[in-house]
């Protein structure tokens, strides 16, 4: 059984590490055989990816970093449930590429064995 409070500083340190831009810092916190999914509403469009292992999952994450920058990152609720858990957060993204800069509302669906995330479902909506 993992330990709540194991939990919820592994996903503090994987957010943390989003808001720094720091891709090794993000992977750490990830399993080699994790599963990672982001399913999204953009302003123009719906986003969603898909990614198994580590080397995919660590494409998507260097891709969204380059791609993003997360500030005013802050932790609404966090719900944690035996080796399961829901975090509601809000950030503000900028995109490095647009130079839009977009609050936004996310919830994280977790599931974490051995210390390191298994499975990340990641909702998003713009505010």
């Amino acid at each position: 059984m993992t330990d709540r409070l194991a939990i919820d500083q592994l996903l503090r340190e994987l957010y943390a590490a989003r808001v720094r831009g720091d891709l090794d810092g993000v992977c750490r916190t990830f399993a080699e055989d994790a599963t990672f999914r982001i399913a999204g509403a953009g302003h123009a469009s719906p986003i969603a990816i898909t990614a198994a292992g580590i080397s995919e999952i660590r494409s998507w994450l260097a891709l969204m970093i380059k791609s993003f920058q997360l500030k005013d990152q802050a932790i609404v609720s966090l719900i944690i449930d035996r080796a399961r858990a829901a975090a509601h957060w809000r950030a503000t993204v900028h995109s490095r590429i647009t130079g839009a800069v977009v609050p936004t509302e996310l919830v994280d669906l977790v599931e974490v064995r051995d210390g390191r995330i298994i499975s990340y479902l990641e909702f998003f909506a713009p505010r």
